[in-house]
């Protein structure tokens, strides 16, 4: 019997779980998570209005509940929680699937005014994430600026905007639903330091903004001219090249002048401040910038103002350090070689890592599907020299002998169905707890 602890429940963490039974008979999985409830960004990260994707949720569940896996939620890893020492005293081998849990920054002074955020933050208070604790992001807010032209810069971009008719169907908690139906905001700058052509959005993404009822989007064509692939994209990949026709669709102003709420997309823009106003964020100051010419961009010397009450910095993820693993922090992940850690050099055996924390903050969701199997290879290539390394027994046995209580897969059912009583209380579907409290009581008395 081979045991393997995966450190992660979400896409990569799944998928290493998958990967690991289907090509191996005698393997058994727990799969352990630090929060109650399981899939990791799909339920905490994927915006409400995006239910397709939230549907992945579906794959990620037969995985979790595959005979051969066992899901442990509420079990922290490193301080205050399990030491990786001692899951190595409980596993035959370990796979590390955590993600990349903090947010870059911009690095600018201002930048931790109050109504400064970053994107995460406002991402997890709308998906109900039970760490968040502000919930006064859009108080006093008319005009907000979004720094970054990514995925998720689009996302928070449309939740700004969306109205409640479209999103009281979904899992948003209400407290969320409740402030975004009374919010103020009637202007949404989104705003990129290069050009539109190096915008990191896919087009699925984008055109969806142009979908909002009642909402104007406009791209300012003067600026947009700077990218010279703007003017004539023929020569760029597919992709891109789409962006862009998207973006000269609606160049030159909002088709709907009348419109409760204008969207405009601005380019070659970089922030060099934070202003504050009356005791929080109140502008954004921004240096023109221009292409180099070699794929890059210049500072032009030139600054303008934006008014903003609230400002969302979407410029990416980052890996955080996990006590006990090796981390390159100019990387924000854990050195490996085809996924086994490796420590001062040399391969560490039985340590393993898969997804964002293995690779850095890249691909999309189906990417970690490939990431996960590289990893197993490896693992399984190992699997003789790991078995021969006898465990103390069942590991839940030692964990509770520990001190540590999981959520198993019944307590997780019990939260499901505490989030469909409360869905159905308010009048809506299935609506998420939004604190440890409720969930922790929501999942108190099933056995693991």
């Amino acid at each position: 019997m081979l045991r393997v602890a995966v450190i992660g429940s979400g896409p990569s963490g799944c998928y290493t779980a998958q990967s690991l039974v289907q090509q191996d008979p005698d393997v058994r999985v727990d799969v352990l998570d630090r929060l109650p409830c399981p899939y990791g960004l799909v339920r905490y990260g994927v915006a409400p209005d995006h239910e397709k994707i939230k549907s992945l949720q579906n794959n990620l569940r037969a995985v979790l509940e595959h005979e051969r896996v066992r899901f442990l939620g509420g079990v922290p890893v490193g301080p205050g929680g399990v030491p990786v020492a001692r899951l190595r005293e409980l596993y035959h081998a370990v796979v590390y699937c955590v993600g990349a849990a903090t947010d870059r920054r911009l690095g600018i002074p201002g930048e931790d005014l109050p109504g400064s955020w970053s994107a995460t933050e406002f991402v997890a208070w709308y998906s109900a994430h039970p760490d968040t604790v502000q919930d006064g992001f859009l108080r006093g807010v008319r005009s907000a600026v979004v720094i970054g032209v990514g995925n998720v810069a689009v996302d928070v971009t449309r939740m700004l905007a969306r109205g409640v008719t479209e999103l009281a169907p979904t899992d948003m908690p209400h407290a969320a639903l409740t402030a975004l139906a009374a919010s103020g905001v009637r202007l949404v700058h989104m705003v990129g330091r290069r050009g539109p052509s190096q915008a990191r959005f896919t087009t699925k993404e984008l055109r969806e903004l142009g979908t909002l009822p009642d909402t104007a989007v406009a791209v300012d064509p003067d600026e947009s001219a700077l990218d010279p692939a703007y003017t004539d994209p023929s020569a760029l990949p597919a992709p891109q090249r789409r962006n862009v026709e998207v973006l000269r669709g609606w160049a030159g102003g909002p088709a709907e002048p009348d419109a409760r709420r204008l969207i405009r997309l601005r380019f070659f823009l970089r922030p060099v401040e934070l202003i504050a106003r009356g005791g929080r964020v109140g502008a954004v100051r921004f240096e023109r910038t221009a292409p180099d010419g070699h794929g890059g961009i210049t500072g032009t010397g030139r600054f303008e103002e934006i008014e903003a009450q609230l400002v969302l910095r979407s410029v990416g993820y980052r890996g955080v350090p996990l006590e006990g693993l090796p981390f390159d922090p100019a990387r924000g992940t854990v050195p490996h070689l085809a996924g086994r850690v490796l420590r001062g050099g040399a391969v560490a055996p039985g340590e393993y890592v898969a997804g964002w924390i293995k690779r850095g903050p890249t691909g999309v969701i189906g990417s970690n599907r490939s990431c996960a199997k590289e990893t197993v290879t490896s693992l399984l290539r190992d699997a003789p020299l790991l078995r021969a390394r006898d465990l103390p027994g069942d590991p839940l046995t030692a964990l509770r002998a520990d001190g540590v209580e999981p959520v198993g897969w019944q307590g997780w059912q019990a939260i499901e169905r505490a989030e469909a009583h409360l869905g159905a209380s308010l009048g809506r579907s299935t609506v998420k707890l939004p604190d440890w409290e409720n969930l922790l009581a929501a999942a108190r008395g099933a056995e693991v």
